[in-house]
């Protein structure tokens, strides 16, 4: 008897966890019920505010939340934006209740149905769901540059857009030059040191930012760069290594970071290791490529060649000669001397 019962006993709760695997494994938490219930029922179920934002405004008077006003989403004048519709209530959710200072069933104020911050009233409901709070935003912004904003790498790690933009500001800090490359280190803290190296793409300065390169809202590129493939982002600025050229030089075509680090580096030109052992991980022979240091085929290997030797490796390194180092379209330039 005490084996069949501890039989049973596993196989009810084999069917408990096989019955609740789909809600744990989607994020849901557990349903609501009783008064809890009743109380996100009224929450969810309200009527606009016959004022629309000016009601709202009655109370939400201040900084930042009238920072809107300042913004194009308040433009009434553009059918396309909030305020031309329902005004605070196009984003927040119908919050006639609300406005009136209704109770719910569990007598705590009726809250608006899309919380986008947690309230600061003691046993308040919480924030929103990212999912819930990023609907709002894709009812609006769903095409452009977000059509791939769906399993993109931002998306799948439950990335709320309010976590990088601002709504209720005059401009928001992550569309501009300064403002964005802070927005974006909160999260890329390797990036940000890097940010600091020797060598280092303008980001600092205000004259490059992450969008430049990358699309946060996801892309068909790898690392949600906006063209298909790494040398194509680099080329809308470096259009000058684009070629086609008469001499190409194959890791340039293949990848432009199997030579250059783009966030920076302690090396000049953003390389990704000082020269000229960048260049012999590739170039390993036993001959002139391979033994910078030892004289070895130059000048016939006399302490005069072993003093010239040393003298090509001083400043630029191996590009001292091979100057042309992302290719030539000279007939003669086939080690890109020329």
């Amino acid at each position: 008897m005490r084996r069949k019962g501890g039989l049973g006993l596993v196989c009810s709760l084999v069917w408990l966890i096989g019955a609740a695997w789909p809600a744990f494994a989607a994020g849901e938490e557990p349903a609501a019920s009783g008064p809890a219930a009743a109380a996100l029922a009224a929450r969810m179920n309200q009527p606009y505010a016959q004022g629309g934002e000016k009601t709202c405004l009655t109370c939400h008077n201040q900084p930042p939340v009238t920072l809107i006003l300042e913004g194009p989403m308040a433009l009434k004048g553009d059918p396309r934006t909030p305020f031309a519709v329902h005004g605070c209530e196009a984003c927040h959710g119908p919050a006639g209740d609300h406005a009136a200072g209704k109770t719910g069933p569990d007598g705590m104020l009726i809250l608006p149905p899309v919380l986008f911050q947690r309230p600061k009233l003691e046993g308040a409901a919480k924030i929103s769901s990212v999912a819930e709070r990023n609907a709002v935003c894709l009812g609006c912004h769903e095409s452009g540059l977000r059509m791939n904003w769906q399993g993109s790498p931002h998306s799948n790690n439950d990335i709320a857009c309010t976590n990088c933009h601002t709504a209720h500001v005059a401009k928001d800090p992550v569309l501009a030059k300064q403002t964005q490359p802070k927005v974006c280190f909160t999260c890329h803290f390797e990036q940000r040191a890097q940010s600091f190296e020797y060598s280092h793409h303008p980001i600092r300065e205000g004259k490059v930012v992450c969008s430049d390169c990358h699309n946060p809202h996801g892309s068909p590129g790898p690392k949600q760069l906006k063209e298909y493939t790494v040398n194509e982002t680099c080329y809308t600025c470096h259009a000058d290594k684009r070629g086609p050229l008469l001499w190409e030089h194959e890791p340039v075509r293949e990848n432009c970071t199997n030579c250059h680090n783009p966030h920076g580096s302690t090396q000049i030109h953003l390389l990704t290791e000082r020269m000229p052992y960048l260049c012999q991980n590739c170039h390993d022979t036993t001959f002139h490529p391979g033994e910078p240091y030892s004289g070895a085929n130059t000048a016939g290997g006399t302490f005069a060649g072993a003093v010239i030797a040393k003298f090509q490796l001083l400043g630029r390194s191996c590009i001292n000669c091979h100057s042309q180092i992302h290719g030539s379209n000279n007939p003669a330039g086939a080690v890109f001397l020329r």
